[in-house]
């Protein structure tokens, strides 16, 4: 039989008592339908036999041979990326338990006890579940490269974490403006008004400016893909920026990547918080989270276009920026029914 794994095909069946399995490589199923019947042919007549089993890496052997290369290797142009693994990894090697485990012979006990010395520690929720995400991400890449068949354990995220979901003010939005350098502000202005992540906006060059839109062509997901209209003020900011640099980059900068990063901004954005007197403060990221909850509450935004011009994966995260009221569904009923119908079918309600 043939089955699929993400994208690829695996074979399994027996043969003289013995389970043979493996990936095909194929993401088409006629071709790995032909691999499978193959290799059960040379099977057969004895021209391969069944290769030995492979002994299975422990998670630890794992981590630093194969999935911190991978990392290093596709992750080249974000160096915090790349740390941010090397710091799981690290902290993942503090427990033997799991650090000295075949990846096969981890169970879901070892991965409760692990979460269980975190918190004994005094580690928020979001700390742990940064570390479970990682060990979760390792243990996909694994059954994806045939590393290991199968695994007896499933990584969970704890329920409970706190987001950072701060809604900037209009009133912090003027103050912070008024504060904020010149970099920072373009910066925050393009955050603001085109929901754009920081790094989309770090890595942005001229040629993603098309006829008052920005399009995003790469990402963390297939979804960040896609094409956002720029609002006036953006507009008018790119037009000056475009007369003050030459660069391939909007926002080009004396780093290895030769565009600004989160670093560029760190002390500036912290400045802009202590001038304009903003309490409680927020991060960057605050200012697509508040696009995002304004473009919620515009009428007509339905939750699909919203999730088109965010760029998520997942409806459910789009759903968290939609902060509906009683009046806003009754509302946008009228619209659609019309004044009158509406009236009738209230009218028509048995008392």
């Amino acid at each position: 039989m043939i089955y699929k794994r993400g994208k690829v095909w695996w074979y399994k069946f027996s043969f003289n008592g013995e389970l043979v399995r493996a990936s095909t490589k194929q993401g088409n199923q006629r071709a790995a339908e032909q691999i499978e019947a193959a290799r059960r042919t040379g099977l057969a007549k004895g021209e391969v036999g069944i290769k030995e089993k492979k002994e299975c890496p422990t998670i630890g052997r794992f981590a630093e041979t194969e999935f911190l290369p991978f990392v290093e290797k596709n992750r080249r142009e974000k160096p915090r990326t790349i740390e941010f693994y090397r710091m799981r990894v690290t902290r993942l090697k503090m427990f033997p338990r799991l650090w000295n485990a075949q990846l096969t012979a981890i169970r879901q006990e070892d991965i409760t006890a692990y979460v269980a010395a975190r918190q004994a520690l005094g580690m928020a929720t979001s700390t742990i579940n940064r570390d479970l995400a990682t060990l979760r991400r390792m243990f996909k890449l694994a059954m994806e490269w045939g590393t290991v068949p199968e695994l007896l354990a499933k990584v969970h995220l704890l329920p409970g974490e706190n987001r950072r979901e701060r809604i900037v003010t209009a009133k912090e939005e003027a103050a912070y403006m008024n504060a904020a350098a010149p970099l920072l502000r373009d910066f925050a202005r393009m955050s603001l008004d085109c929901g754009l992540r920081p790094e989309e906006i770090y890595r942005l060059r001229w040629t993603q400016i098309r006829s008052a839109s920005i399009e995003i062509h790469t990402g963390k997901n297939a979804e960040a893909r896609r094409s956002i209209p720029a609002s006036p003020a953006v507009t008018e900011m790119l037009a000056r920026r475009r007369s003050e640099v030459s660069e391939e980059w909007v926002f080009p900068a004396p780093t290895k990547t030769g565009h600004i990063n989160a670093d560029s901004l760190k002390k500036q954005h912290a400045d802009a918080i202590k001038a304009a007197k903003v309490s409680p403060p927020f991060v960057p990221y605050s200012f697509r989270h508040t696009c995002l909850t304004r473009w919620a509450a515009l009428p007509g935004m339905d939750l699909f276009t919203l999730k088109k011009l965010a760029g998520h994966a997942r409806i459910e995260t789009t759903n968290r920026y939609i902060h509906m009221n009683d009046e806003r569904p009754r509302q946008l009923l009228e619209k659609i029914m019309g004044g009158s119908a509406w009236a009738q079918n209230r009218a028509q309600r048995p008392k």
